[in-house]
């Protein structure tokens, strides 16, 4: 496994790589990694010859009070747990990645401003950045992300798609601890019994999809799972949408996503579930 500190490391390792017409995988990561991101290293070791992984606490997608200075790094552990699994890992400082300053705005469409994108409208604009720039660094034939951060994978898509990338978006699904926990960096910040407590978001979004197979009209059934969820955080968004385009879901749709963002105390909480539309729903 060789480490890269600096761009031009890891451009010259990809420059010989492509040139042994080595397909190579890439997976961007801020650290602090978990089981979820491990099972994007063997969808990429599936998908490629060569694997890269990138650690980078990225500032831009951090708001003023956010927990950019006390988000988990574990880079010792981190490196460990990759050894024996990644051909490279690259590790790139700030001045690195953003040598000419953070940029202010990045216009990342309408999708980029629901959701998520209303409660942090930084977040987005700060993420596509450095996605794009570690794309143009790493140049990957493919990238793998996963579906917890859904909206987030949605306009990686749209960006790639824009810019007309020569890169396949893979995407990789939900790794959950036993007790139906989305596995997220920042579920460290959890006490043992904030976990118990935050396990019931995803067992909330259960009983929306058991619902809305059962065509229980969709309105009815956010308002009963928003009162349940009010009783253990608080609720950012509910939103049952077709999980293609993030819209009201409509005859044409043809798989629902149900997503939802939660407070827990101060960690912010999201999770999701897609499954096939089986009826019209109303």
């Amino acid at each position: 496994m060789k480490l890269c500190y600096q761009n031009i490391q890891i451009i010259d390792l990809v420059n010989d790589w492509h040139k042994q017409d080595k397909i190579i995988a890439f997976i961007p990561t801020m650290g602090g990694l978990h089981q979820g991101h491990l099972s994007l290293i063997d969808i990429a070791k599936q998908k490629a010859d060569k694997v890269i992984v990138s650690i980078f606490v990225n500032p831009a997608q951090f708001d003023k009070n956010e927990d950019l200075d006390r988000y988990p790094r574990s880079l010792n552990a981190d490196l460990v747990e990759l050894e024996e699994n990644v051909d490279s890992v690259f590790i790139p400082n700030v001045k690195q990645i953003y040598p000419n300053g953070i940029s202010k705005y990045v216009d990342v469409g309408m999708i980029g401003r629901i959701l998520c994108g209303k409660t942090r409208p930084y977040f987005f604009n700060g993420m596509i950045q450095v996605v794009e720039i570690l794309f143009k660094i790493v140049r990957p034939n493919v990238a793998i992300f996963g579906q917890k951060d859904y909206q987030q994978l949605l306009v990686i898509k749209q960006m790639v798609k824009n810019l007309s990338l020569d890169i396949y978006i893979e995407s990789g699904e939900i790794i959950r601890e036993k007790s139906g926990l989305a596995m997220s960096t920042r579920n460290q910040y959890l006490s043992e019994n904030d976990a118990k407590i935050a396990a019931n978001l995803y067992r909330i979004l259960t009983y929306v999809k058991h619902e809305v197979l059962q065509n229980k009209k969709i309105d009815v059934v956010k308002k009963m799972a928003e009162f349940d969820l009010k009783q253990y955080f608080k609720l950012d968004y509910l939103e049952v949408l077709d999980a293609n385009t993030l819209k009201q879901i409509t005859d044409n749709t043809c798989q629902i996503i149900i997503l939802s963002a939660v407070f827990l105390g101060s960690v912010r909480l999201i999770d999701n579930i897609i499954f096939l539309k089986r009826n019209n729903y109303v």
